[in-house]
């Protein structure tokens, strides 16, 4: 089971984004027959049993053995992924697009900014995998506090002298090597949502 799967086909985005077969996939996160799922959803097993052939067909599911019950020998299955993700690219042109957005310091830039990182950290994922290699990269992320608007603009400043700095040390000025891109964005952490 991958620990992560990037969706960009719309087809299969659209057999994923069901409410009951994403409670199906839950339960699926270790071998399990659609009698067993239907049990747990409390559903009745041919409406299960037809969303489990749906999300098979969509390489949601794969086989996971079969275990006989009385005279029955019943098919289980896993889910694929522990994760799922889409890939911006199912939204077509109405996706983001950081060419469209004038203002590079407003909120819609830096969403537009992520949704190309996205996209295309997933594109060189798939393309790892289906290498069977691993993909390197480099994340970073930190919580932090500002007392004021001049303090997170003297941060920005710093932090952008010190980034021009590193890449300057580091980067191969020529046309060798490989390619990397680096995406660094600051925006207000969001209150904690409140679970009833």
């Amino acid at each position: 089971m991958n620990t992560l799967e990037c969706i960009a086909d719309v087809r299969r985005a659209s057999v994923l984004l069901d409410p009951l077969r994403l409670r199906i996939l839950e339960c699926a996160r270790q071998p399990a027959s659609s009698t067993e799922i239907a049990a747990r959803l409390s559903l009745p097993r041919q409406k299960v049993n037809y969303h489990v052939r749906a999300l098979h067909r969509a390489r949601f599911l794969e086989r996971a053995g079969q275990k006989k019950k009385r005279n029955l020998i019943e098919r289980r299955f896993q889910a694929t992924a522990e994760a799922y993700v889409l890939a911006p690219e199912v939204l077509g042109p109405a996706g983001a697009d950081t060419a469209k957005i004038e203002d590079t310091f407003s909120a819609a830039y830096l969403m537009a900014l992520a949704s190309r990182l996205h996209s295309e950290l997933g594109r060189v994922s798939r393309e790892a995998d289906a290498e069977g290699k691993r993909l390197s990269t480099l994340s970073i992320s930190a919580d932090l506090r500002f007392q004021s608007a001049e303090e997170r603009a003297r941060f920005a400043d710093a932090l952008h002298a010190a980034v021009i700095d590193v890449i300057a040390r580091f980067t191969t000025p020529t046309e060798g090597g490989r390619p990397y891109r680096l995406v660094v964005g600051c925006y207000p952490t969001p209150p904690e949502e409140k679970t009833s």
